[in-house]
């Protein structure tokens, strides 16, 4: 009996490794001009970074319960068992709801097989998680043992970005109107990282070359020296940035498996254009 690994559009992997391994997608929800959208399939990430540049602000909206109903409905009844490795909980009421939603599935099909794991995180360093375990499920791993690889792994993954510009942050509640303010006319670069679930400040920079060399030295005291590893780099519209911090990463570790994307639209929306991140493993785990 295969193992299916559902995911959320949080994760943003690039779509050719969600076509070509059995992993299963829900899409957020994003608001924009008064009309709804799923993020991935009926509003691209492209489109969402355009209607940005325009001067649209669209807004995120947690994954529609009634297709994760649906989609949990059509796996306990087919039998298969399942793996849901959502989006932080602490960013995002859809955890907590496919919990809900999982209780109430279980109570018709008791005999269900579905883990649901808070990766604690999201974008890349979700996704690189989420393309392991499709990789061993593919690979007819046995369901408990993918589970515990994920349960080990999303709890060592590193978010570390900035973003160009300072006005997502201060739509989003992250920071004051006179912050904003003083720190776009200095030029100041935030660099972030995620810290229980949640974006967090790790220090205030001058310039964007001050921000990447920021990251990574920040990669140089976290970052897991497995040469095996793949090191995701996520851009919001700035894939020469990406690119450059690409070379910076080869030059100074070595890593020389990448993947590069757009960040996803659903976090996208909430750092603006311009932003650019690097999501590794601060320590590896062992998987067939």
């Amino acid at each position: 009996m295969k193992t299916i690994i559902i995911t959320d559009s949080a994760c943003a992997l690039p779509e050719n490794y969600t076509e070509e391994f059995p992993i299963e997608v829900f899409p957020f929800s994003i608001l924009l001009n008064d009309t709804h959208y799923l993020d991935g399939i009926t509003i691209s990430t492209q489109q969402i970074y355009q209607a940005m540049k325009e001067g649209h602000a669209p807004t995120t909206a947690q994954v529609n319960p009634t297709i994760m109903k649906e989609s949990f409905l059509n796996h306990a009844q087919k039998g298969n068992r399942c793996i849901y490795i959502a989006f932080s909980g602490a960013m995002s009421g859809t955890y907590q709801t496919s919990l809900l939603i999982a209780e109430e599935v279980k109570q018709r099909f008791p005999d269900f097989d579905l883990d649901i794991i808070d990766s604690g995180g999201g974008a890349l360093a979700t996704g690189l998680v989420v393309l392991r375990a499709a990789e061993m499920a593919q690979a007819g791993i046995d369901k408990k043992e993918i589970v515990q690889f994920i349960t080990n792994q999303t709890a060592h993954m590193e978010h570390i970005f900035t973003v160009d510009n300072l006005d997502a942050l201060y739509r989003g509640g992250r920071l004051s109107r006179t912050g904003r303010l003083i720190g776009n006319i200095l030029n100041i670069k935030p660099v972030l990282h995620v810290e229980n679930g949640r974006i967090a400040l790790l220090q205030l920079v001058r310039g964007k070359k001050r921000a990447l060399e920021k990251i990574l030295a920040v990669m140089e005291a976290r970052c897991a020296k497995v040469k095996s590893q793949i090191i995701g780099i996520a851009h919001a519209d700035d894939l020469e940035t990406a690119l450059q911090l690409k070379a910076m990463i080869e030059e100074r570790f070595g890593f020389d498996r990448f993947i590069i994307d757009l960040i996803g639209g659903v976090l996208g929306v909430h750092i603006g254009i311009g932003g650019v991140g690097v999501f590794f493993a601060n320590k590896t785990f062992c998987s067939p």
